[in-house]
């Protein structure tokens, strides 16, 4: 199947804007909608994209954005339910059904959807339950479908790692939920890659992926990296199950979210990958310490931070 046209629903966001750039390296034609063009402004400059200010929960607008594409690669998402953001049920299953109702109407053979490690419609949180819903979607669908489901994602601009690296510069110690949670982060460039790539890949159709990096890692180890790269390290005291939930509900009344209820919930699965290596389409996925150290790094220039990292690991 020639992919000529990919409509790109979140391309303005953390995994989206590196698809689109690949897509665009490749000469695909890119839509990208979005409700701020500031927001996509990187995009703007890019030949192949065409960034537009609309609406995809709209339905009307949702079938123009799609009558002429030759495939639709959904990364809506949102981490925490409603107060400010949409709902789980609106951003994650009633979008994936309006997505499929689209491509059925203007015969958009091909879909490619974001979901996350775990998803599962009996699973322990409404993150991944709404999840979980929304893969059942696309599953029933006519599309040559193909969805992913990541681990925690890391990279320049994560809503994780840098986190937790901006705290740490204001507290002396962690107080820290949920701390033997386990991740296998996966970077966000080897993530946009296995879109890109599965898109004119026909033996991707009807398959599911789950995209994880080489390595596991606590949230206790996570969060201590963060501090270390930063130039942060700070005490980190690990909370137990009772007062990680109350932590979290606490947490949910101040603005920003640092973490609900329902993440805790989540974390009560570890979100690691049980399948062989390698990654899918012949990637081979970045390690945490080959990355993260180059952009989370103090004082915020990459010369300093580049030489941090090499005199960090100089065995000389």
């Amino acid at each position: 199947m020639e992919i000529r046209n990919v409509c790109v629903l979140g391309g303005s966001g953390f995994v989206g804007r590196h698809a689109v750039h690949l897509l665009s390296a490749c000469g695909v034609e890119v839509t990208v909608p979005t409700r701020s063009r500031e927001r996509a402004k990187e995009l703007i400059l890019l030949p192949t994209v065409d960034v537009m200010d609309a609406d995809v929960h709209d339905e009307a607008t949702l079938n123009h954005l799609t009558r002429d594409a030759d495939a639709v690669i959904n990364l809506v998402g949102v981490l925490h339910d409603g107060r400010g953001d949409r709902s789980f049920a609106e951003a994650h299953v009633a979008l994936a059904r309006k997505v499929v109702a689209a491509c059925r109407k203007n015969n958009v053979q091909r879909l490619l959807h974001m979901s996350a490690l775990n998803a599962d419609v009996s699973g322990p949180s409404a993150y991944l339950r709404s999840k979980g819903e929304a893969e059942a979607i696309v599953r029933d669908s006519e599309a040559k479908w193909t969805i992913f489901r990541p681990s925690v994602i890391f990279g320049r601009g994560d809503r994780f790692l840098n986190m937790f690296a901006r705290m740490l510069r204001f507290v002396p110690v962690v107080a820290l939920g949920c701390p033997a949670a386990r991740f296998q982060p996966v970077w966000v460039e080897d993530v946009a890659q296995a879109f890109v790539r599965a898109l004119g890949e026909p033996h991707s159709y009807g398959q599911s992926y789950d995209l994880c990096g080489p390595k596991v890692y606590t949230l206790r180890e996570l969060v201590a990296l963060a501090g270390l790269w930063s130039g942060h390290p700070r005490l980190i005291i690990g909370l137990s199950d009772t007062l990680s939930y109350l932590q979290a509900f606490t947490l949910e009344l101040l603005p920003g979210k640092l973490m609900t209820r329902d993440n805790v919930r989540s974390m009560r699965v570890d979100s690691v990958c049980d399948c062989e290596f390698p990654f899918p389409f012949g990637i081979t996925p970045a390690a945490l310490e080959a990355v993260t150290p180059l952009y989370l790094g103090a004082g915020g220039d990459p010369r300093a931070r580049y030489g941090a990292y090499r005199r960090q690991h100089d065995t000389r």
